[in-house]
């Protein structure tokens, strides 16, 4: 009668064993899944394109991102870089990675090659950021920061919007739904091979000397029309002045003398000045009135800065 009952119970152990059996997940090998994403913090895509607000391209882009990561967060750098300028483009990238955390997916799409054959990549940063982009530079001033971890090429359709690729909106096709995909969890090596170099952007740099410092004008601060230099504040600060003197500069060739001050309200409505910007660079406004409109002055462009003392002559 015991063994009986034994054998009973044997075969329910057995049974229920068998169903929870069936009910295992698919092995990795099978799943195109990433184990390591938290599920309980939704995922982040971070947008930047040259594609304006006038016509529906972000928001296709937008459309398919949400079609495939319904959970994902969507969030904006701007649509309105200078159309083709990557350069712009890498330092916005730049600029606003740092304050987002390991994790974050960025999509960038200035493109002037699309179609080409140029590469259409993912890169991975040791900051554990991804950055899904064409190979043109783009990301080069953070990888330059942040350190390059891994890069792959995007060659499998299965990320792709479908094997009929456009030739001129890779925004569309490729980059929207690989970035979604990483943001739903997708293994990031599944996207394709290895790529072994990525197209370096070449940065402007200042030049400091015994006279004064060489730059370039490379950005304005819009809407309000300050320009911004590539000269850091480190730098500028080596030629001697303080706040409140007076510097004279040459912008284009074209002599200017202004303030050296540490905000827009330390001279008067209309008036110039010359400052460290909030990311610690000099820069020139007009209090309140748009310095590149009132002084015909837009990127690119050059600047001068002499040390103190040194007269400032034409160059």
């Amino acid at each position: 009668m015991k063994s009986s009952r034994l054998g009973v119970l044997r075969g329910v152990f057995l049974s229920i064993l068998a169903l929870v059996s069936c009910g295992k997940p698919q092995s990795t090998s099978d799943n195109p899944s990433s184990s390591s994403r938290n599920p309980s913090v939704r995922p982040a895509i971070v947008f930047m394109t040259d594609f304006g607000t006038a016509n529906d391209a972000v928001a296709i882009c937008k459309a398919v991102m949400i079609s495939i990561a319904p959970e994902a967060r969507i969030m904006d750098i701007t649509h309105q870089v200078t159309p083709f300028s990557i350069e712009e483009g890498a330092r916005f990238l730049a600029g606003v990675s740092p304050y987002y955390p390991a994790g974050t997916v960025f999509v960038a799409v200035i493109d002037p090659g699309v179609g080409t054959s140029r590469r259409a990549v993912v890169v991975k940063t040791r900051k554990s950021q991804y950055f899904v982009l064409p190979d043109n530079g783009l990301v080069s001033t953070v990888v330059e920061r942040d350190g390059l971890d891994s890069a792959r090429e995007i060659s499998n359709t299965s990320w792709m919007i479908g094997e009929n690729v456009s030739s001129t909106f890779h925004g569309r096709d490729i980059f929207s739904p690989v970035g979604a995909h990483l943001a739903a969890g997708w293994d990031f090596t599944l996207v394709g091979p290895v790529v072994p170099q990525l197209i370096r952007l070449t940065s402007k740099v200042s030049t400091t000397t015994d006279k004064g410092i060489d730059g370039d004008l490379i950005g304005l601060d819009d809407p309000f029309g300050s320009v911004i230099t590539d000269i850091p504040a480190d730098e500028f600060k080596t030629l001697g002045y303080k706040i409140g003197e007076r510097v004279a500069v040459l912008l284009d060739k074209k002599p200017f003398t202004l303030p050296y001050v540490k905000t827009f309200m330390d001279v008067p409505v209309g008036d110039p000045l010359l400052y460290v910007d909030s990311r610690g660079r000099m820069a020139l406004a007009l209090n309140q009135r748009n310095f590149s409109q009132k002084n015909k002055v837009t990127p690119p462009g050059t600047i001068f800065i002499p040390k103190k003392g040194v007269p400032l002559k034409a160059k």
